[in-house]
């Protein structure tokens, strides 16, 4: 009788699965992830103009630190470090054009790669130190805030699934070809089909049957090609400082700091999300936990070649749509981006994946963040505040952005780290406004996520 109390006391997000159930759930995040892990470096290698060997090279790196800074947002790393929420840990997006500015700025090449480093090494370590702080801003995230912030960040990530579905690539001859569009649209039914007809496991890795059968689907229209895999070695070892001793530049240095704290605000939507979904409330030390965490990660990207790293948003909404809330199904994803980061063969398996597929998983996945956003407002009272203006002022903003990528381009370049992220100017308008509006009103206890004992 005492283990059985003691089992229901255990929290979803701390419940430890059968290691097959692992491996597979943990194989769904990280498919649903890779496309996104790699095109950092992609982007970054293609701007500063780096050779192939070289771009090998980062991909794996950038691989093996995302499995390390998964394992330590998950597992932690010692009581300060890391939230123990199932969070998948990738480079973030909002440093990719201040990188190439550095790293173009220094010369490009190798040179250009040394200046990054050395800036995101000190822009992680000052997000470590100041993450105590910045938690504190939990306090003006009611329920009517994280409604929205959690809506706004499933509905910015829309475009990333229409451009999936598409191919991946606006400038290429077969982009939003019918077939590209008819494999994602057989991917989501195939999701749909899963997700509705049968229960448990079989219901939890929908979209891992969606991406297979998916991918064989393409492999029968030739939409795959594996010939990257034939090209990739067995074996890619990170060593710190591949490429020399970083070079720490202040101006560089202050304009990825600018951007770290960028990733905070992000960061702190990213957890308010998950600890909505999965019924876990945040208080202050675990998003000082989780954003001390993105700092340490960061700080070691630095280190092995890699890059920032923040929450996953896409991850976020794979858990919203499984239902499987254990972090020891993100860590165990976090350790096989480690083994694909050091065996480069395998990582161009997992790669082989087209976009296409992943567009129509895509559709799914971030379609729930939102509807989780919905969820949480649906409890907001609209009848007796400025609850209603805050969240359509809040998501119109947000929009912005997403609607017309390019509405801020001739605004300063500091102003679009900030304007240009539909997630970060949204979440600042809405916790901007509910203070404005509602005044700085504690949570309603009723609202709040169900403590587990």
């Amino acid at each position: 009788m005492e283990q059985v109390v003691e089992q229901q006391k255990i929290h979803p997000v701390d419940e430890k699965l059968p290691a097959w159930q692992l491996f597979v759930y943990g194989l769904q995040h990280v498919l649903a992830m890779y496309s996104g892990a790699v095109a950092v470096p992609l982007i970054l290698a293609g701007a500063l103009h780096l050779d192939k060997e070289t771009l090998i090279y980062i991909i794996n790196a950038d691989l093996f630190t995302c499995g390390v800074a998964t394992v330590i947002q998950t597992l932690s790393c010692g009581p300060y470090i890391g939230s123990k929420l199932p969070i998948m840990q990738g480079c973030t997006f909002a440093a990719v054009t201040p990188m190439i500015m550095i790293g173009s700025g220094a010369g490009g090449g190798l040179a250009g790669l040394q200046t990054v480093y050395g800036s995101v090494i000190v822009a992680g370590a000052i997000c470590f130190l100041v993450s105590k702080y910045f938690s504190k801003m939990l306090r003006y995230f009611p329920p009517v805030v994280t409604g929205t912030v959690v809506t706004i960040i499933g509905l910015s990530l829309m475009p990333v699934a229409v451009m999936w579905i598409g191919g991946g690539n606006p400038t290429a001859k077969d982009f939003c070809d019918p077939s590209h569009i008819a494999l994602s649209l057989l991917v989501l039914c195939i999701i749909l089909f899963f997700y509705r007809t049968f229960k448990g496991f079989w219901s939890n890795i929908s979209v891992l049957m969606g991406l297979i059968i998916g991918t064989v689907a393409a492999l029968a229209l030739g939409l795959v090609d594996f010939s990257s895999v034939g090209a990739a070695g067995f074996i890619g070892i990170t060593t710190p400082f591949a490429f020399g001793i970083p070079i720490f530049d202040p101006a560089s240095i202050f304009a990825m700091t600018v951007v770290m704290l960028v990733v905070m605000a992000e960061t702190t939507g990213d957890v308010i999300a998950i600890s909505e979904i999965v019924d876990k409330p945040v208080k202050e030390g675990i998003l000082a936990n989780a954003l001390r965490a993105d700092g340490f990660s960061t700080m070691l990207g630095g280190f092995l070649n890699a890059f920032p790293y923040t929450a996953f948003a896409q991850n976020i909404g794979l858990v919203s749509l499984t239902g499987v809330r254990s972090r020891f199904v993100v860590a165990t994803g976090g350790l096989i981006l480690m083994v694909l980061g050091l065996i480069p063969k395998l990582a161009a398996i997992v790669a082989c994946v087209p976009n296409s597929v992943l567009g129509g998983a895509g559709i799914a996945m971030f379609g729930m963040v939102a509807a989780s956003g919905i969820k949480t407002l649906s409890k907001i009272d609209f009848d007796e505040s400025c609850n209603m203006m805050i969240v359509a002022v809040s998501i119109g903003i947000a929009l912005i952005p997403v609607g017309v990528p390019d509405f801020y381009a001739k605004f300063p370049a500091w102003s679009q780290l900030i304007l240009k992220s539909g997630i970060t100017i949204g979440s600042v308008v809405a916790i901007v406004l509910n203070v404005i509006l509602n005044g700085a009103k504690k949570q309603d206890p009723k609202l709040a996520p169900r403590e587990y004992l």
